[in-house]
Order: structure tokens, then C-alpha cells, then sequence
């Protein structure tokens, strides 16, 4: 007997029912909490986004070979840290709006006129764990809040490093040695802005800028949310 589909498109209904029926068992059982405060029913509440709507932003600079400059909007702590945290842990990427928004305050604050935006991008191993880079969805906000282009493919992780936590600034540099390449058909003549969410030593912008200039970049700024130090 042939199939003309019918009992299919049920079966997939009578899964999708199903599907919905046990997440919303599993959040009555297990209501989300805002990763805030610890509020419950939502991941990220009104209250905390208030608070990060009135965070200081930093207009400090700084030198850090070969980049021309490198700032952060504050320090790494307090509601701007839960809210990284959030956007790369807990799958809250509608965080990637206001904190991508921030970045681009800053820059017009700093004062900087840059040609480009590209996000520091994931070795392709934890962009499929994660399912998303959050350095790109703030650096695609702030670029559409500046009207600039974003170009997340200028700039690759060819080769997996191990997790940074824990170690020196030179052992940090030797672990990102050769970890990126960039597309010299986008990157020549042009003066780039890199994106990230975070700086600890500054080790990741580095090596990254020095990818963008080996293929012909002018100037290299970086801007992350928040810095280990100002």
C-alpha cells in the first residue's frame, strides 16, 4: 500500500504536541532563572537589563603591540559579567542586542573611524558545541547600529587551542601562535576594528591583529565589552 503522506504530517503533529508538552513540564518542573538574579521565569529579567542599560561606559585606551589601541567599555564584574556569561552559556543571545548596542556607544565615544567590523571567531570544534559565536552576534548588532559592514569570514581559527583559563601571558601567546588566518582579499588596505566579548591579557587580539596585517591590513583597533584590567 503507498503512503501519501497523511500519516507522517500525524505522526510529526503528535510529535511536535508532545515535544511541547514536555518543555513546558520541564519549566514548570524546572522554571528558568535570570542568570542576574536568580529570578525565576525568565533567563535574563527587566531589573538586571536596567542595570546594564546604566553601567559607565569607559573611554580609556590603551597600547598592546601591534594593535593601534585597545579598549573595553568597563571591567570585567558585576551585571556585565553575568551577562556574557548568559549570552555564551545559558543560550541567552538576545543579550548580544544591548551589549552589542554598547560597543557601538563606545566607539563613537572613542572617536575612532574604522573601515570594517570582525568578530574574533571560534575554531569551527566550539562553534558546534556552542552553536554560535557570541563575539559575531554583538559585533553584527554593533555593526548595524553604526551602519558599518561586518565581515565574521575575514578572519579564521584554523587550529584548536586549549582553554586559556590559568595561564601567563607568554604561554597564552605561544598557545594562540598561528591560530588565525586572514582573507587578504578582504583585509588589504583596510583599517579593522576586532571584536570580542572579553580581555583577559589581550593575548587573542594580538595574534589576531597580526594575522589582519600580515595580509595587508593599515590599522588594527580592538573593542571588547569588558577587560580584566583598564
Amino acid at each position: 500500500m503507498s503512503d501519501d503522506g497523511t500519516g507522517l504530517g500525524i505522526q510529526r503533529g503528535v510529535g511536535s504536541h508532545f515535544s511541547g508538552w514536555v518543555n513546558a513540564a520541564l519549566d514548570w518542573v524546572f522554571p528558568p532563572r535570570c542568570v542576574g538574579c536568580d529570578t525565576v521565569d525568565t533567563i535574563w529579567c527587566d531589573r538586571c537589563q536596567a542595570q546594564l542599560d546604566a553601567e559607565p561606559i569607559s573611554t580609556r585606551t590603551r597600547r598592546l603591540p601591534p594593535l593601534n589601541a585597545l579598549a573595553a567599555t568597563a571591567t570585567h564584574g558585576g551585571i556585565l559579567q553575568h551577562s556574557i556569561h548568559a549570552l555564551k552559556y545559558a543560550d541567552a543571545r538576545a543579550l548580544a542586542v544591548p551589549l552589542g548596542d554598547r560597543l557601538a556607544v563606545s566607539y563613537r565615544l572613542l572617536g575612532w573611524t574604522l573601515d570594517m567590523i570582525i568578530p574574533v571567531p571560534l575554531h569551527t570544534t566550539r562553534l558546534r558545541e556552542r552553536g554560535y559565536n557570541q563575539s559575531q552576534l554583538i559585533g553584527e548588532r554593533m555593526a548595524q547600529s553604526l551602519s558599518l559592514p561586518c565581515f565574521p569570514s575575514a578572519l579564521t581559527r584554523v587550529r584548536s587551542t586549549a582553554s586559556q583559563v590559568g595561564l601567563s601571558r607568554s604561554e597564552r601567546q605561544q598557545n594562540l601562535q598561528d591560530a588565525f588566518h586572514a582573507d587578504p582579499r578582504l583585509i588589504s588596505g583596510q583599517r579593522i576594528l576586532l571584536i570580542d566579548d572579553v580581555q583577559t591579557t589581550g593575548a587573542t587580539l594580538q595574534e589576531a591583529a597580526h594575522a589582519l596585517f600580515n595580509v595587508g591590513a593599515v590599522a588594527v583597533y580592538a573593542l571588547t565589552v569588558t577587560a580584566a584590567r583598564l
